[in-house]
């Protein structure tokens, strides 16, 4: 087996340990963080490694040979920081759920098999692997949310379940049109990448990216197909929400930029103003419905559909006529702040999830003075909603400057429009995140502010490395960067053909 399998498939091993051992749900909290500490070892020692920026690690095993599908697994600058965030998050949510009571064993064993799950997406270069790990992750979820969830959890995950899966039914044409557009026929992404299928064919290759792009829309979300959001993240455990928001958005925003940029290059520039346009809705609407929550839950789950909307404008922008340069930025800027967004609003679930252990509720207006009683827990969450408003310092400032910096300067009057447009969305994102501090911890006591107490010394361990990791990226990106210009040239220089 190689490294890179190992990696991906040492959580299952671990889930399955778990079902054979039958250990105490004690026993059982304590394999998890061991399996997915010696994980993110793992992936650290693969980055250590790791000398780009063509595909490293790579695996190429026949899997189904009548439609040359394959075991192909590996690595550049484009997965690799999105698997340490993947690695790193699992990581902190096994921490966090040490105090899970209800069937940890079970709990313990589903995230270890979404862990792998989701590592073996990001690294997959197979459409079809890439279509089971992206389905699998669907069904983990749902069991998540129905199991464990609190509220309607039943009709949410339900929800959850039929969007995402109809998402993925549309993603699957797409890629069944790829293979038929391809010549020779194949699912392998690095051949379909070096010779794009469907280049004589504008009206079926804007058919493959239609089908494409809602697959992706769906699991990203994007308006109008974020719907199934907010009630998932609400009645999701505090753990469930974090990877969902943390690591299973991305798969979409990755898709974007791993398979339809490349693989469609002519046909996204023809309807690269399309994407724009959505990145630019999803970004604005995203920060005003966030603003009118009373929730707290709700009001973060509404700004990843702002959040994620920066990405896909960027990824939209890049496919616009312009200078290079720009393009390029702004394919790295979607990048970072795909993994600056799974660190902060990771943190920001998981916080979440400490208010509602202790008062059964997320309703800001039932808080006020927190600082007061629980000072450690209002400096993390003061950090996690600046990171997230896009304060300089702080990764997300890097992740939307670089978008904002690429998309406005991209060349031609419909990108610095959208760009200017987007820019409202990041005042509307300071004035909620602001609202929300001066409601939670400034201000007299609320009815439920007796009940909170600082955070526990487990809680804090599954917090403060996300914050720190966030804080380290905002101040020194280089590490960062250097992985993910070099794909982003690559992926510019297909769209520009």
């Amino acid at each position: 087996m190689t490294v890179l399998s190992l990696v991906i498939f040492l959580p299952l091993a671990a889930a399955l340990a778990l079902y054979v051992l039958r250990p105490g749900d004690r026993a059982a909290a304590w394999t998890w963080i061991a399996a997915s500490a010696a994980d993110l070892a793992l992936v650290i020692g693969l980055w250590i490694g790791y000398d780009g920026p063509d595909v490293g690690y790579e695996t190429d095993v026949r899997w189904i040979p009548s439609v040359r599908a394959g075991y192909h697994l590996g690595v550049d600058g484009l997965s690799l920081p999105l698997l340490a965030l993947t690695a790193l998050l699992f990581l902190c949510c096994a921490v966090y759920s040490l105090k899970q009571a209800s069937r940890a064993r079970a709990f313990a064993a589903l995230f270890l098999f979404l862990e792998t799950v989701s590592l073996g997406l990001f690294a997959a270069l197979d459409l079809l692997l890439f279509f089971v790990f992206f389905d699998l992750s669907i069904v983990a979820m749902y069991f998540v949310i129905a199991g464990w969830g609190h509220g309607d959890r039943l009709r949410s995950a339900l929800r959850f379940f039929l969007y995402t899966f109809s998402g993925s039914l549309a993603l699957l044409l797409g890629f069944i049109g790829l293979y038929l557009g391809s010549s020779p026929k194949t699912f392998d992404m690095v051949e379909l990448t070096r010779h794009p299928p469907l280049a004589g064919s504008p009206g079926l290759a804007g058919l493959v990216l239609l089908a494409i792009a809602v697959g992706l829309a769906v699991k990203t979300p994007t308006v109008p197909f974020h719907t199934w959001l907010p009630p998932a993240h609400t009645d999701a455990p505090a753990a469930g929400s974090a990877i969902l928001a943390g690591v299973l958005l991305k798969m979409g925003t990755y898709g974007f930029v791993r398979i339809a940029m490349p693989m469609l290059p002519d046909v996204w520039r023809r309807y690269a103003w399309v994407i724009v346009l959505v990145g630019v809705v999803s970004v604005v609407y995203g920060a005003l419905v966030a603003l009118a929550q009373r929730d707290l839950k709700r009001l973060v789950a509404y700004t990843s559909v702002n959040h994620m909307g920066y990405i896909v404008l960027a990824a939209g922008a890049a496919g616009l006529a312009g200078d290079e340069a720009a393009r390029r930025l702004a394919v790295t800027g979607a990048v970072t702040q795909m993994v600056s967004h799974g660190l902060l609003t990771g943190a920001l679930f998981l916080l979440c999830g400490v208010l509602y252990d202790r008062t059964s509720s997320y309703d800001m207006d039932e808080y006020g003075g927190v600082a007061r009683v629980a000072p450690v827990f209002a400096g993390m969450l003061a950090v996690a909603s600046f990171g997230s408003l896009g304060l300089p310092g702080l990764s997300g400032f890097i992740a939307e400057f670089q978008i904002f910096t690429g998309v406005i300067g991209a060349g031609t009057t419909g990108a610095a429009v959208a760009g200017g447009v987007a820019v409202l969305g990041v005042l509307i994102t300071a004035a909620l995140f602001l609202r929300l501090l001066q409601r939670v911890l400034m201000g007299p006591p609320g009815t439920l502010t007796a009940k909170v107490t600082d955070a526990g010394r487990a809680e804090r361990a599954s917090i403060v490395p996300l914050l720190a990791l966030a804080l380290v990226i905002g101040i020194a990106p280089r590490f960062l960067l250097d992985l993910i210009e070099p794909v982003s040239s690559a992926v510019i220089a297909l769209v520009a053909r």
